[in-house]
Parts: C-alpha cells; sequence; structure tokens
C-alpha cells in the first residue's frame, strides 16, 4: 500500500477456540461497513479474514490477524503459531486437506481455505516455516479509487 493506513487494528484468535469462530471476522466485516468501504470489497475482505480465522482455529495454538485500511486497498495479515505449512504450493490446491477428523466432524476441513484467500484477494504471499508458524498477507485492491482518484476518499 502507498499510503498511510487510515484505520489499523489487530485481533487476536484463540487456536481451538470453535465456538468462537467468526467473531474476528463478523467485527473486521462491521468496521469496513462503518468505514464505508464498498459493499463488494466488504465481502471480499469477510470471506478472506473468515477463512483466516477458520485456518488459525483449527491448526494453530494461537495467531493474529491484522487489518490496515487505506483509500487504495484493504490489507489483511495473518501470523499464527502452529504447525506450519511443508508444501505450500500442495496446502494451495482446492480440495487438500490436513484437518483432524474431528475438525472434519464440525464442518470445516474441507481443503478450500487458502485456495479462497486466493481467490478473493488481489494479492496473496504466505511465509511458513515448519514447527513454528505461519504469514500469509493479502491484499484487496480499491481498483475504482486507483482508477479514478478524483473520487472522494473513504470516510472515517
Amino acid at each position: 500500500m502507498r499510503e498511510s493506513p487510515k484505520f489499523e487494528k489487530s485481533f487476536d484468535v484463540e487456536g481451538g477456540s470453535f465456538q468462537n469462530a467468526g467473531n474476528v471476522s463478523g467485527q473486521i466485516k462491521s468496521i469496513l461497513k462503518d468505514l464505508g468501504v464498498s459493499t463488494d470489497i466488504v465481502r471480499r475482505v469477510a470471506i478472506i479474514c473468515y477463512e483466516s480465522e477458520i485456518n488459525i482455529v483449527s491448526y494453530a495454538k494461537k495467531g493474529t490477524i491484522t487489518l490496515a485500511v487505506t483509500d487504495d486497498a484493504v490489507k489483511i495479515e495473518t501470523r499464527d503459531e502452529g504447525p506450519g505449512i511443508p508444501d505450500i504450493d500442495l496446502a494451495m490446491k482446492e480440495g487438500y486437506s490436513t484437518a483432524t477428523a474431528a475438525v472434519r466432524e464440525m464442518g470445516f476441513g474441507a481443503g478450500m481455505g487458502l485456495a479462497n484467500m486466493k481467490k478473493y484477494s488481489d494479492h496473496l504471499i504466505i511465509t511458513s516455516e515448519v514447527g513454528v508458524g505461519t504469514c500469509v498477507k493479502m491484499l484487496v485492491m480499491n481498483f475504482p479509487k486507483l482508477l479514478h482518484p478524483d473520487l472522494p476518499p473513504v470516510t472515517l
């Protein structure tokens, strides 16, 4: 992002806390709506954040989701303390999952998390270290603002 964030906040996510899964993504969706972010961007970011949150809850001890908003883009960064991803290319394939049977029985672990994060973001970078954790950085660009800089800025 070229400019300083007009809004930035980090949210803690507890690993294994399925009863709270979705709370952070819901908060982020509300914040973006309150900031006047377009509904298309809000929808895409909500999907990305939900998938990120479920991955942290399903695989990690704990993690954070950081939201940063500018006129040009919404940036989401997730960091977790989990098992790490040994083969990122394989993990990106739709349907590939290392979820436990217990996680699958709850309706999660279908192998669409990372694929959906990629699908709904304009830019995605994953770094991971086995036994340490994973970091995913995603951008959702405000293309109308970039193409038409004379549009009024997002009201904060």
